[in-house]
């Protein structure tokens, strides 16, 4: 069952992106606490939102996402996460969130969903591949920390 995100869902959440991480060989990138965690997504002024995969009453997936602006485009959703538990993978799971959370940004009527894709992933790559998507090799992520 693909569902919108609630708060009680966010520990099982938070473990699937350090599950993630783990995955892209980053395990100690991942420094947000439960309970920022729950604020952002939760909070007096929610900054993401979620859909979440549910097998037998257990969270094994989710898509989270945000609103962007483009000063070129409008409004867009970015997609920041896309998982689904290893042992759950290849059962139609992601395509599931991911239609979810394409139809979502239909619904609101944004301009377009981005996202990003780690270059050596080839199995996201070819997962993504099979929309109407363009990969771009023009730009170069760039980040600062703040804290």
């Amino acid at each position: 069952m693909i569902r919108e995100a609630i708060l009680k869902d966010c520990p099982a959440m938070l473990a699937l992106i350090k599950e993630l991480a783990e995955y892209e060989n980053a395990p100690d990138e991942v420094t947000v606490s439960l309970q920022e965690f729950e604020e952002a997504g939760f909070g007096n002024n929610p900054v993401w939102g979620a859909f979440v995969a549910e097998v037998d009453n257990h969270i094994v997936g989710l898509s989270l996402y945000y609103v962007r602006y483009s000063t070129w485009k409008g409004q867009r959703l970015y997609l920041e996460d896309l998982i689904v538990t290893e042992k759950m993978r290849g059962r139609n799971i992601g395509k599931q969130l991911f239609d979810k959370t394409l139809d979502y940004g239909k619904s609101k009527n944004y301009s377009g969903m981005v996202f990003q894709v780690l270059n050596w992933n080839e199995s996201a790559i070819n997962f993504y591949k099979k929309y109407e998507t363009k990969f771009d090799d023009e730009w170069v992520n760039v980040s600062i920390e703040l804290n």
